[in-house]
Order: structure tokens, then sequence, then C-alpha cells
């Protein structure tokens, strides 16, 4: 096999039929012939120089080119191409964020907010992700479906730059709940075989339109696991001394996140800071492996017609140049 450019190759079918060139020569003596001329008398032949005997070896060199040729061509030889079909079973994976308020706190990474770390570390889970399709769902006090299921990682990942924390105190909260609901919701019609949910927040429910547990109940019912990441290294409490937001000796309250990741055979995560959300996402990505199969197709072309083709016109020629025109004297 012989690689060209462009991943393509050149090999031989039948390269047995490559033992011929050693034949050539042989073939070429045993056919070569002079042609004799007989003179009535020498004075006859007086005067007659070589000019002209060059020519007389391109009927050999054309013949002999021409049974190279034909050794070449019953060798067969194939342009192939070799392609690469990637079959994988994705995973259908909707990915929950939580943006309220408290996301704005600034404890998981120096100089940027809750939301800034988990954006940027969500981002490169996401374009990890190649062959699964992911959507974007977001919930404070209500949830949102930002982006659809989708193969397109960039597409997701810019969704995902605009998200931006609750600002307003009627859209404020942290409604566990109404997001799982919402991802699910999203999954039941998805249609994929596999479906996960990843669901972030940094607080406990507060918004009793949908409790956690209910929530939880519907994702298993729907056969969808739900891995559940309680993020934040403190619990924020509003000072009055201070007149802002002030953090805590306060454990924060993961019974629901764990509940919910129990019920549907996922799993509960804790992640104080970027470095070990980093992680999380990581043993998430490990945990759900996608199978992908690799198929490799070969495409061949046929190039014998253009080395026995001109091979018989050369053998042609050639013959007819030994029995026509070079047979007499010039």
């Amino acid at each position: 096999m012989i690689p060209l450019p462009g991943g393509s190759f050149l090999e031989l079918g039948e390269p047995w039929f490559l033992l011929g060139v050693l034949l050539v020569p042989l073939a070429l003596f045993a056919g070569r012939g002079r042609v004799r001329i007989r003179f009535p008398a020498s004075a006859l032949a007086t005067g007659l120089s070589g000019r002209g005997l060059p020519w007389r070896r391109l009927p050999l060199l054309l013949q002999g080119l021409g049974l190279l040729g034909f050794a070449v061509g019953l060798a067969r030889p194939l342009a192939g191409r070799e392609e690469v079909l990637l079959y994988s079973e994705g995973i259908d994976i909707a990915l929950a964020v939580d943006r309220s308020g408290s996301m704005d706190h600034q404890d998981m990474a120096e100089k940027k907010s809750r939301l800034a770390v988990v954006k940027e570390v969500v981002a490169r889970f996401a374009r990890a992700r190649r062959t699964d399709r992911l959507a974007l769902v977001t919930f404070a006090r209500y949830a949102e479906l930002r982006c659809p299921f989708t193969l397109d990682r960039e597409a997701l990942v810019e969704f995902l730059d605009g998200v931006e924390g609750a600002k307003f105190r009627d859209e404020d909260g942290t409604a566990i709940g109404v997001g799982l609901a919402r991802a699910v919701e999203a999954l039941v019609s998805s249609g994929g075989k596999s479906k996960v949910v990843i669901l972030l927040t940094d607080g406990e429910n507060n918004v009793r339109e949908i409790l956690p547990r209910e929530a939880a109940a519907f994702a298993k019912e729907k056969g969808i696991r739900v891995y559940t990441i309680g993020a934040g290294r403190f619990v924020y409490r509003f000072d009055p001394f201070q007149r802002g937001w002030a953090p805590t000796d306060e454990e924060l309250d993961t019974s629901d996140l764990e509940e919910i990741a129990e019920e549907t055979g996922g799993k509960f995560f804790r992640a104080e800071d970027v470095e070990r959300l980093e992680q999380v996402y990581g043993e998430i990505d490990r945990l759900e492996k996608t199978k992908v199969e690799d198929r490799r197709y070969t495409e061949y072309t046929e190039l014998y017609p253009f080395a026995l083709l001109p091979s018989i016109a050369l053998l042609f020629i050639g013959a007819w140049l030994r029995l026509g025109p070079l047979r007499t004297l010039p």
C-alpha cells in the first residue's frame, strides 16, 4: 500500500502479475528479428549509410513500454480511500443551572461570581460531550428552557454565556422542584434512549409550586437519572448592620438534593470551589460514557484501464512500425 495525499492510498489487487515485468526483456529478445535484404551485387549497396538506424529502435522501445504497462495493468492498480463513520448511542443531557441572586456571591474563585464559575465549567463540559444532545434550563423563581436539545455545542455555550443572575425580587428565588420538572419535561419529548439531568444550585428550595421530591418522582417515572450539585462555600445571610450579605458558619441543607439523586439513580455532589466543581463534572462525564462504534469503509477505484489501454496501443504501434514504415531502409 502506497499512501497518497488527502488520505488516499494506492495498492495492487493482483500483485503477482508484476512478475511479468521480468519476462519483458526475454519477450523482446525472442521477438526481435532483423529484416535481411539480399542485393544482387555488393556494388549496389555502395553508398548506403547508417542514417536512420536510431529510429529502428523505436518499435522495440514502444513494445517494451507496452509490455511493462500490460503487466502493471494485469496487477490491477487500485486507488482506495478509507472513510470512518462514527455511530453513537448518544445521551440526552439537560443542564439545569440555578441563576438566583445568591449566585452572584464570590466564594468559589477570586473575583468571580458563582454563576461565572459555573458557566465556565459547564461550557467545558458541554464541549467535551461531542456525540450527545444537550439542552440548557435555568431557574430562579421560575424555570426557562434557554436552549432546546442540540448537537451544536457552540450554540448552547452562546446561550449559556447570556445567562445572568436574577436582578429583581419578583423573579428571585430557588425553585429546585420547578427547575427539575422543566428539565424532565424537556427530556420526555426529546426521544433519546438515555436521559440525564445535571442540576446545579447554591441554595435550598424556597418555592413550593412543585416540591423537589415531586419532581424527583416525575423523573423516576420517566426513567431519567438526576445528578445534583450543591455549589458554593458559604451560606449567606443578610446583615442589617453591614447592610449587605455576609457569609455564615451555617451548612447548606442538601437533603433535597441528596433525595433527588437517590430517588432517580443519580448521585449527589458538593462543590465548594472551582477545582472541586471541575472534578464533579469530570466524574459525571466518566459515569455517563457514550457508547461510540466506528465503522470503516474503503472505496476503491479501478485504475487498470489507464494502464492496459495505452499499453495495447503501444504494442500495436510498435508492431506496425516494425512491419511497416521502418521495414525498408532509408
